[in-house]
């Protein structure tokens, strides 16, 4: 299994745990993933909230916890750690700013399109640049953008594809359409960006994301031309995952049945778990009053059916009655809290099987 190369940067596995926020993809979580080969990967979504006593405002506190967050990381791991900043974010420049002056490793750019990311580049930075998209064009008009307008190209792109947790880059009628399966996505990406590579003589890796759960779903992406995957569900059932563990408790307990899709006041569909809160999301019991955080462009507390902030942080604190749990469309498939070292090794040798008999067959 070769590593995965992010700039002057390589992994020794290509396996990125994907950010999960509110809370739930800490420095607990990622500096472990690190330490075992991979990328961890924090989430800065929410940390105003999860530091709220370190400062006078939302916005400070999303500051100092990142900082906080990413020293943790460091302290706990020499290994490759990245932060997920969300476009929807109303502190996205902030989060980005901060990222860089603390030397994060990686951004990950998701949740629109990050056409202006390279800008905060400052003199000496070595914070590599990895937006997230969910189509060909996507990934086209970035590299475009990025090449004209700032002489940059994106390290590494994260093709996301309708199967993942959280919020999704589909119209809801594309979720289940073939067309847009990651099994077609990740070709027409990669042909997209060896125009670029060939072009300027530069290497972007693709990482494909979304559903993938197992060794075998990483043989099978790899072969059709991602140079790694990135997962994220499946490290929410493990010891250093930093949610609450009645949270990790809703994986383990859930059934096929129990994943559907949601609007988020993000303005996307999303995935997430069925429970009590999503029934009087429905019913209309769960309208917010006023908006205390301002933390997304998107969302408008007099429109959206609930605060979506303070419900993803009741979730990753464990009052799963007041909040709920985005998850992939393979999360149900946990059925224990393990390791983060056991579920690589799992992953590792798995896709060693799937090769070895692949090999064999032809």
């Amino acid at each position: 299994m070769n590593g995965l190369k992010i700039g002057n940067l390589t992994a020794r596995l290509p396996i990125i745990q994907g950010g999960m926020g509110v809370g739930i993809s800490l420095s607990g979580l990622a500096s472990a993933v690190a330490n075992e080969g991979g990328v961890g990967v924090i989430s800065c979504a929410g940390l105003g909230l999860i530091y709220r006593e370190k400062a006078r405002s939302y916005m400070e506190s999303c500051i100092v916890g990142l900082k906080e967050e990413i020293r943790k990381a460091k302290e706990k791991s020499s290994g490759i750690v990245g932060i997920n900043i969300m476009m929807a974010l109303t502190n996205f420049g902030d989060m980005v700013k901060t990222a860089i002056a603390e030397k994060a490793d990686v951004i990950f750019a998701g949740a629109g399109l990050p056409l202006d990311l390279p800008r905060y580049r400052t003199e000496g930075c070595t914070t590599k640049l990895v937006p997230i998209v969910s189509s060909a064009r996507a990934a086209k008009i970035i590299c475009e953008k990025w090449k004209t307008l700032y002489n940059y190209l994106p390290d590494m792109i994260v093709v996301e594809g309708p199967k993942a947790g959280g919020h999704l880059g589909f119209k809801t009628n594309q979720i289940a359409d073939p067309e847009f399966a990651i099994e077609k996505l990740i070709p027409q990406v990669v042909s997209e960006v060896a125009v670029f590579e060939e072009k300027y003589n530069q290497e972007i890796p693709v990482v494909a994301a979304g559903g993938i759960y197992s060794g075998e779903d990483m043989y099978r992406m790899m072969e059709l031309g991602a140079k790694g995957v990135q997962i994220a569900s499946r490290f929410v059932t493990t010891e250093e995952c930093d949610a609450d563990i009645k949270f990790k408790n809703s994986y383990i307990k859930a059934k096929d049945n129990n994943v559907e899709i949601i609007q988020s006041p993000v303005g996307m569909p999303g995935r997430a778990l069925n429970g009590s809160f999503l029934d009087k999301v429905k019913l209309g019991l769960t309208r917010p009053k006023s908006c205390p955080y301002n933390c997304l462009h998107t969302c408008d507390y007099k429109v959206v059916p609930y605060c979506i902030i303070v419900t993803l942080y009741n979730a990753y604190k464990g009052r799963m009655d007041k909040g709920y749990a985005f998850a992939g469309s393979n999360a149900y498939l946990s059925t224990r809290i393990s390791t983060v070292k056991e579920v690589i090794d799992d992953l590792v040798s798995n896709y060693k099987e799937k090769k070895t008999l692949a090999l064999a067959t032809k």
